[in-house]
């Protein structure tokens, strides 16, 4: 299995899966030519992918599914919901819409998904996690705040992409105005570096291959903050990577 984070942030995310010869995109929150373009610094073709699955109808997860589903032909898996409250995004006709329910689990020939109901604002939102070949990759941003179920998720996996969205200092000092503030802190917003890595910590198996922060927020992390906030507290646990605002990670690697 392979992964790569197209880009990550409230400016647009999209991150790419390929295990057991399925290929697929998870939210389209960036443009079709970016998606495009960085697929095939890969060698790979967006038209090629399997299916475009969205977790929720914020704008830098949905806006551009309607691109995505017309121009490359992808068929467009989303919760009714989901795509009701997408509605104000302008997504424009869509051909080839799959339901499905939030907890459901969508099979891919040898590959499945998961989808782990989630408590963010959104209507209907999901996290992901994809097994092929008995290893286990989770996507899990837009969480809201640590649920029940969370810790047994993280226990499950080889590698996580993990939401590490906010520092509370800097989320303190910062510019936001006080009551965006409280919906980033409240159950339906984010979790902190602090909270991203003390669930790893209590959570996240020996097995465990890798991490990736994703989801961190330009106002009020930074990258580097991120990593040394997980350092000190997982040490040399595992490699941990993390997912930029405005390119492609590398290419992670589960290893079977």
């Amino acid at each position: 299995m392979i992964a790569v984070s197209l880009q990550s942030g409230s400016n647009g995310n999209c991150i790419y899966v390929e295990a057991a010869g399925v290929k697929l995109l998870f939210d389209a929150g960036i443009s079709g030519r970016q998606a495009e373009q960085r697929l095939a610094d890969l060698g790979r073709d967006i038209r090629e992918v399997d299916a475009l699955i969205i977790s929720h109808e914020h704008a830098d997860h949905l806006r551009c599914a309607g691109i995505f589903q017309r121009k490359y032909g992808l068929p467009l898996f989303i919760t009714r919901q989901t795509l009701e409250a997408g509605k104000a995004q302008n997504l424009g006709q869509l051909r080839d819409v799959r339901f499905f329910q939030a907890g459901a689990t969508l099979p891919f020939g040898a590959t499945s998904v998961e989808t782990v109901p989630t408590p963010h604002d959104g209507a209907d939102g999901v996290a992901f996690v994809v097994e092929a070949r008995r290893k286990r990759l989770g996507i899990l941003t837009d969480l809201g705040h640590l649920f029940a179920g969370l810790s047994e998720t993280i226990a499950s996996l080889d590698a996580v992409f993990l939401e590490s969205n906010f520092d509370p200092e800097m989320l303190d000092r910062g510019p936001y105005p006080d009551f965006l503030k409280r919906r980033i802190r409240g159950r339906g917003g984010h979790i902190s570096n602090q909270e991203a890595a003390g669930l790893l910590n209590t959570a996240a198996p020996d097995r465990l291959q890798w991490a990736c922060l994703a989801h961190l927020s330009e106002q009020n992390n930074d990258p580097e903050l991120a990593r040394e906030t997980h350092r000190r507290v997982l040490a040399d646990r595992f490699p941990l990577h993390i997912a930029g605002r405005y390119r492609a990670s590398t290419v992670l690697v589960i290893e079977e």
